[in-house]
């Protein structure tokens, strides 16, 4: 996996390895081979992330994570899985907020990097064609992520 990395909110240390973590667990649990996919990451502030919202959602406020997917790749039925990518180069965009992120990891009472890993991981299906916007498709995407997660040693997020 090519995880391109620009970092405006300098807070954000450590994100190319936890980009890497993040989209290579992704990936491999759908069974693509990371290596010939490539992402581009913006680790940024809330003011930025704001902006970006404002502009593609029109939503004047700042978010935790958003993502651009290359192409439409999503389910016509709920609960379907979306059509996966064919070996390519670019899967998209994803942009992710240090500020958001940090509180709400400390309001959840997780570590930032657990916290961080999972948006990561909640991006990269966006990506890929997952939502949550209908039940069954979120019931998939949020059992995909609790999988993904399980597996590099990280809790259910949506545990209560």
């Amino acid at each position: 996996m090519s995880v391109d990395v620009i970092t405006e909110d300098d807070r954000w240390t450590d994100m190319a390895a936890l980009a890497q973590t993040a989209t290579d667990a992704a990936l491999e649990r759908l069974g693509l081979e990371p290596s010939v996919f490539e992402i581009s990451i913006l680790a940024c502030d809330d003011a930025r992330i704001a902006t970006l919202n404002a502009d593609f959602r029109g939503k004047a406020r700042a978010t935790n994570v958003l993502s651009w997917p290359s192409d439409e790749r999503a389910a016509g039925i709920d609960g379907e899985m979306p059509l996966l990518p064919e070996p390519q180069t670019e899967l998209g965009d994803i942009a992710i907020a240090y500020g958001t992120c940090a509180r709400e990891a400390a309001e959840a009472g997780k570590s930032m990097k657990d916290h961080t890993i999972h948006l990561l991981i909640h991006g990269t299906l966006h990506l890929l064609g997952f939502d949550h916007e209908r039940d069954r498709d979120a019931a998939l995407m949020e059992g995909l992520e609790t999988e993904i997660l399980g597996k590099l040693g990280i809790s259910d997020p949506y545990r209560d």
